[in-house]
């Protein structure tokens, strides 16, 4: 697979001593370039840089992935770490969907970490995988593929096929709009596997996706747990399919003993933020949504209520 030339400019927003890196031909009017990103109409991603680190943007002000050049395997956010705890609940996935290719860190680290597994990231926009091979994304195989396709559509087609299903979907607007709905994570709880795990990166403003958790919680039955991340300020929910989910606090305590050794991430900070979930002390933005799911009950206990006091009266 060729590598796309891409034009080089001096970083005149952000970064000194970066270099702006865009899919753009050599002979493209520098000012006009520099207005468009800076007022927002710029329509492609783009890559900023210096001598140790590669950033994927959607915008100036929007960083989707970040990759250390000398070594472009590693999770270097601190989210794409904590999105890994699914290996807490299950070491040895076969099928992994990443719903958004952005700079492939987690693609990259699931396809080398994870050798029994099969990994396929669906992406929408042919600029992100245009750009693959300047993340050092690997060539697809037997193992790796990487599709260019709508993400919700491509849920809707697989049912019970995914054990691992990792949402990290954004544009320059935030989490994209087909898996920002009810209908999303309907379709997601079909397309997993009997014990298949959905972990999903949200960010941006709070308040746009408390009312998303929610109606994931009720798809999933409440066997949801809700991260904070506070290096970057995102939330990671994670949604089993299994029921009855109870975890063991003490063996994932162990575990993550055994995994921080085997893969370098710290499991046990995640898997004491994943019990101060369960145990409801979780973050700030958990206990509004458990606010919000108490008055949802209330008001829908006084629905089925009501009837009954109006013939009372009568």
């Amino acid at each position: 697979m060729s590598v796309p030339e891409l034009l080089s400019l001096p970083n005149p927003f952000l970064l000194e001593h970066s270099r702006l890196r865009l899919l753009e031909a050599p002979d493209t009017p520098v000012e006009a370039l520099y207005a468009r990103l800076l007022d927002g109409t710029y329509d492609k991603p783009f890559i900023v840089e210096d001598d140790q680190l590669r950033y994927l943007h959607f915008g100036i002000a929007f960083t989707q992935s970040v990759m250390r050049i000398d070594r472009p395997d590693e999770l270097d956010l601190r989210y794409t770490q904590k999105m890994m705890g699914f290996l807490l609940f299950k070491r040895q996935p076969e099928r992994i969907v990443m719903l958004g290719l952005g700079g492939g860190s987690l693609v990259k680290f699931c396809y080398r970490a994870l050798p029994a597994a099969t990994v396929t990231a669906i992406e929408i926009d042919p600029h992100v995988i245009a750009l693959r091979r300047h993340f050092a994304i690997p060539d697809d195989d037997a193992r790796l593929c990487v599709v260019r396709d709508d993400a919700a559509d491509y849920i809707a087609r697989h049912h019970a096929a995914i054990d691992i299903l990792l949402v990290d979907a954004f544009d320059a607007h935030g989490l994209a709009q087909s898996l920002a709905s009810r209908e999303f994570f309907q379709r997601a709880h079909t397309a997993l596997s009997a014990s298949g795990i959905l972990v999903m990166n949200l960010a941006g403003e709070k308040s746009r996706y408390t009312d998303l958790i929610d109606e994931a919680r009720e798809i999933f039955d409440y066997q949801t747990l809700l991260i904070p991340v506070r290096d970057d300020g995102n939330h990671l929910l994670f949604a089993f399919k299994q029921p009855l989910f109870e975890p063991d606090w003490k063996q994932l305590k162990q575990r993550a003993k055994e995994l921080k050794a085997q893969y370098g991430l710290d499991f046990p900070a995640f898997v004491q933020k994943m019990e101060q979930s369960a145990r409801g002390r979780g973050s700030s933005l958990h206990r509004v949504i458990d606010s919000l799911a108490r008055t949802k009950q209330r008001a829908a206990e006084q629905q089925r209520n009501a009837p009954k006091r109006s013939r009372a009266k009568n």
